[in-house]
């Protein structure tokens, strides 16, 4: 490639990326160079003050149309615009989280590796959304997977930690395998690495043995990414990470890394597998449709798997990680129904649960720092020690229970509304949701009965600093907000995003 050629790009569509790249990079040189003696959370609020300036750039972009360089590697069309704001939205607020952090143990000769390193795989998640082509998809998703292997085992002293790091090395690296060998059929039978050249090339795929591969091809890469979302049976490493990684890492993986596993699986299996033919004769059915059966069974045992092994957890973190794997199952349902607003519903739902969970995580990280313990049971008498702090989880947890007057049953009824609107309406699946869904009432209300009808060991009040302050105060309005009047989200949606009609561009 000449430098002619390399400046005719429009590098300015790269603009998030760019900022989010150059602040990593500034915050490890003066991580480097600064006196040890200086307090690393200013380099916090630098990499804070980066999002902020991200979102910015992609917020003036949101008026043009896609575009792509590079070879088409790298698009910014309205899916990758919609959900990176989603991913810097996140992102942002765990960086907050991660400036109030101050475990008993201290992380202080760690904590400037511990910003860049969640700007390094908030860049790679980013990459993941604006990919148009098999490997950069795969070296953004390395790019994230890495940093948050490093940023699970940061607290290099505690037992716990190091035990999360290596859990999640291990699965993480089986489930890189698995996904290449997937991803390495389907460039030997299509020829190219990029997604939208494959889709073309498969639509007139007639070899039954090439049709074949294509399907271990899709089981492969499905048992690959799902070890990422922590969707059952893919799940074990989940728990034992959420609770030996930093509070800080918790929230990031369950909220960040979420999205941005759903982002790669929609990239690949609607663009690759939606034109791919399940058998040889002519008009035959998409592969992706054929598999929406084994795709619903994936959705049920997530929902059911993560909402009654919840029910036995004392530990809070580990009672979000199997929150977490149950979430993933509702959003599995959307996959599995491929309702003609699918795109939205994934988005909505993504955004709420980035509201509600990442508040409640900011509460927890609070409540384990001040007690120095996890069990459920420091909860107890929240409400009389902080009463708009016990307010604020409830709010929380309400939402992830999916009770009216809440972004998470506007979430949760659109997902309904989906899974029945399509033929054949998937009416097991709902059900099974349903029932799932009032499962999680018993270990979501059992957090509220700690907080306000159980004696608190002690009556010192808590003292919340800034950072989590905003933090709780902004998922709070956003998680009211979007539960009464869900048309802001759908509005913003559809003027800025036009139902991601170029997605298939």
């Amino acid at each position: 490639m000449d430098l002619e050629t390399l400046l005719s790009y429009k590098w300015s569509i790269m603009t998030p990326e760019f900022i989010i790249l150059g602040v990593a990079t500034l915050l490890s040189l003066l991580d480097l160079f600064m006196p040890k003696s200086v307090n690393r959370k200013v380099l916090g609020w630098i990499g804070f003050t980066g999002i902020l300036a991200a979102i910015a750039s992609l917020m003036s972009l949101l008026g043009h149309g896609p575009e792509s360089i590079l070879y088409d590697t790298f698009r910014l069309d309205s899916f990758a615009k919609a959900f990176k704001l989603l991913l810097l939205i996140g992102a942002a607020f765990v960086m907050l989280l991660a400036i109030s952090y101050e475990p008993q143990e201290g992380i202080t000769e760690y904590r400037g590796e511990f910003y860049y390193l969640f700007l390094a795989a908030l860049l790679g998640a980013m990459m993941m959304s604006s990919s148009g082509d098999l490997i950069t998809l795969f070296v953004g998703l390395e790019l994230l997977s890495i940093s948050s292997y490093i940023l699970a085992g940061i607290r290099k002293k505690n037992l716990q930690s190091n035990e999360a790091s290596m859990k999640y090395v291990i699965n993480g690296g089986i489930s890189t395998a698995i996904t290449l060998f997937g991803m390495s059929y389907v460039y030997g039978i299509t020829g190219t690495t990029n997604l939208l050249d494959m889709a073309h090339g498969l639509l007139a795929l007639t070899n039954i043995q090439h049709i074949y591969l294509m399907g271990l091809a899709l089981f492969m890469i499905l048992v690959g990414l799902s070890f990422k979302l922590a969707t059952a049976p893919f799940h074990m490493w989940a728990p034992d990470v959420y609770q030996g990684a930093p509070t800080p890492v918790t929230a990031f993986l369950s909220v960040v890394s979420k999205t941005a596993g759903f982002i790669i699986i929609v990239r690949i299996m609607m663009v690759v597998f939606f034109t791919t033919p399940s058998s040889d004769l002519p008009n035959s059915m998409p592969l992706l449709i054929k598999v929406q059966d084994y795709i619903a069974f994936l959705a049920a045992a997530t929902m059911i798997i993560g909402n009654v092994i919840a029910l036995r957890q004392k530990n809070i973190k580990r009672l979000f990680a199997y929150s977490s794997i149950a979430q993933a199952g509702y959003l599995l349902v959307v996959l599995a129904s491929m309702s003609a607003f699918m795109f939205d519903t994934l988005w909505f739902y993504l955004g709420a649960y980035l509201f509600m969970n990442l508040g409640a995580f900011a509460i927890i990280q609070l409540i384990t720092q001040k007690t120095g313990s996890e069990d459920i049971s420091q909860f107890a008498g929240l409400y009389r020690r902080a009463p708009i702090l016990a307010l604020a989880m409830a709010i929380f947890i309400l939402s992830l229970a999916g009770i009216p007057g809440t972004a998470g049953f506007i979430g949760k009824l659109n997902i309904f509304m989906g899974a029945l609107a399509v033929q054949p309406a998937h009416y097991v699946l709902v059900s099974i949701m349903i029932a799932t869904t009032v499962v999680s009432y018993f270990y979501y209300f059992g957090i509220m009965v700690q907080m306000f009808f159980r004696p608190a060991a002690e009556q010192e009040k808590i003292k919340l600093p800034i950072g989590l302050g905003v933090v709780i105060g902004v998922c709070v309005f956003a998680t009211i907000l979007f539960g009464v009047a869900p048309s802001i989200a759908f509005d913003f949606l559809h003027e800025n995003f036009h139902s991601f009609s170029d997605f298939f561009q």
